[in-house]
């Protein structure tokens, strides 16, 4: 069986594996109040550019997002997403149960836009309606696509004309960043949103997201309680920071940025070969997810010998299927898929 099905289904870098192992028989505090994790938030400010921001760190986006977006809301408070993002489609209603309305909206191609903003914003102006407060999206989209410095900037500047906070979900960060076309740096990222998380889970790392907090004083100032409080506190705290730190060190000559050049480079060779072999893509590809439209029997025969994930029905006959590529993704594992269809 050769996985499509996702970026996380293998274990870890063995930079990492050697990490945690050069580290495990070293006593520490707890829940990230170690020197490995001091090191490691340093490490991030100066790499990001912003030597004041707060540095906190989780197990996985779901936990990561919950918190982060609670905190920055008031109980009257709600976040404005993309009708497919993560925190919509994904997360199980984890931030209806923290009690904060979400406003979903569509969009042709899984990119919020100045004009989704305002529009959730139109009727939603005095004490009988939820405040959009929050505005959430992930970089790279759900479907894959790469937000442009000018589309970023246009969004950063919506947020601050009506005060709301910019909050950026980076699961699949380092696939943005690489992509062949992108003109928007991790600094200037930082320059323009007020909170954003690097991801470690998606390439390369066991488990473990980076959060990055520019401007905390638009979240809760105790943090560490809300953390604590949506049960995303780890104990052995500073198992993430020991990864994050062997996959970031280096910048633009890290694992991490090498792995999301591979990834990228196998997803460019992969929908390259499906347009041949005469497969129409759902959407236009960036970064390492390809999305395909395949008949109905074909997808059952190749689930026979691959394992991916069947996105979406097309039409009667026709469905979508999600094909990602991983860390440690291989040429012939592409030419075996090319091959079956």
């Amino acid at each position: 069986m050769i996985y499509f099905r996702s970026d996380y289904s293998l274990g870890a870098h063995p930079k990492v594996m050697q990490a945690l192992m050069d580290t495990n028989m070293e006593h520490t505090d707890g829940y990230c109040l170690d020197s490995f994790s001091d090191d490691c938030s340093e490490m991030i400010r100066q790499w990001v550019g912003k030597p004041d921001a707060d540095i906190y760190y989780f197990v996985g986006g779901t936990p990561c997002n919950t918190t982060t977006i609670s905190a920055g809301l008031r109980p009257y408070e709600g976040v404005i997403t993309p009708a497919t993002g993560h925190i919509y489609v994904h997360e199980t209603g984890s931030i209806e149960l923290n009690g904060h309305r979400q406003f979903a909206m569509p969009t042709p191609d899984g990119k919020l836009r100045p004009e989704d903003i305002e529009k959730a914003l139109l009727h939603h102006e005095d004490e009988h309606t939820v405040i959009p407060k929050v505005v959430y999206i992930t970089h790279p989209t759900e479907n894959g696509g790469v937000y442009t410095k000018a589309e970023m900037t246009a969004l950063s500047e919506c947020c601050r004309k009506h005060g709301l906070t910019f909050y950026v979900d980076g699961a699949r960060l380092g696939t943005a960043l690489t992509w062949p076309t992108n003109d928007l740096e991790i600094e200037e990222i930082a320059d323009l949103v007020d909170a954003f998380y690097i991801g470690g889970t998606k390439i390369g790392a066991l488990f473990g997201e980076a959060l990055v907090l520019v401007h905390p004083e638009k979240f809760d100032d105790h943090f560490r309680y809300m953390i604590k409080r949506q049960c995303a506190l780890l104990a052995k705290g500073r198992l993430i920071p020991v990864q994050l730190k062997a996959l970031f060190e280096g910048g633009k000559d890290s694992v991490y940025y090498e792995m999301s050049r591979h990834e990228n480079e196998l997803a460019i060779k992969l929908a390259k070969g499906v347009v041949e072999k005469g497969y129409e893509l759902w959407l236009p590809h960036q970064t390492n997810q390809v999305f395909v439209i395949v008949d109905n029997d074909k997808i059952a025969q190749l689930e026979e010998n691959f394992f991916f994930y069947t996105w979406c029905p097309y039409d009667e006959t026709r469905s979508v299927i999600r094909l990602v590529t991983n860390w440690n993704s291989k040429d012939e594992e592409i030419d075996a898929i090319l091959a079956a269809l």
